[in-house]
């Protein structure tokens, strides 16, 4: 399911008046919101790896907003008035827990950190990982981790891809 955006009378002021401090980026992906095209129709126009990070500074900044969803066949619906999942919608806790996706999940918090970050930046992330007993306890890691990767020029390109790796087995 796609999500569809639209400018907020905020977005559409910003296309005249160029007051609200966004970069070249930013402002691009503000035109190309129009409220009839999907996340992933944007992604294919605008060629761009952090498209999704940047939706989400244009929408907590109040300058887009949810206008609907579209299903696979096409069909637009309203957008939903509850709350969207959150970047960290985990899976379902796995029964019995799974020994091999927590250490799946601590290479890769570790791997990743070390890849885009440095192989000594945050490291109190890296141990916080590797000292969790639990699904829930490693999940407390995955938002510090998400914001030093994205933090990083690089990692910022591959967000998503990197969230949606770790999502499958934390």
């Amino acid at each position: 399911m796609g999500v569809i955006f639209a400018k907020t009378d905020k977005g559409l002021a910003e296309l005249t008046l160029k007051s609200g401090g966004l970069t070249p980026r930013q402002r691009r992906v503000l035109i190309m919101v129009d409220g009839k095209r999907s996340v992933e129709e944007l992604r294919e126009l605008l060629q761009n790896d952090d498209l999704q990070h940047t939706l989400g500074i244009l929408e907590e900044s109040g300058f887009i907003e949810i206008d609907g969803l579209q299903n696979a066949a096409g069909d637009i619906q309203e957008a939903p008035t509850g709350p969207l999942p959150p970047i960290d919608a985990f899976r379902p806790l796995p029964v019995p827990p799974s020994a091999k996706d927590m250490e799946l999940a601590r290479n890769f918090i570790q791997n990743t950190l070390k890849t885009f970050c440095g192989p000594f930046a945050h490291l109190h992330i890296v141990e916080a990982a590797h000292a969790a007993k639990s699904h829930e306890e490693l999940r407390l890691q995955f938002a510090p981790w998400y914001h030093a990767i994205v933090q990083t020029r690089d990692g910022k390109r591959r967000a998503e891809e990197l969230r949606t790796l770790l999502l499958r087995v934390i």
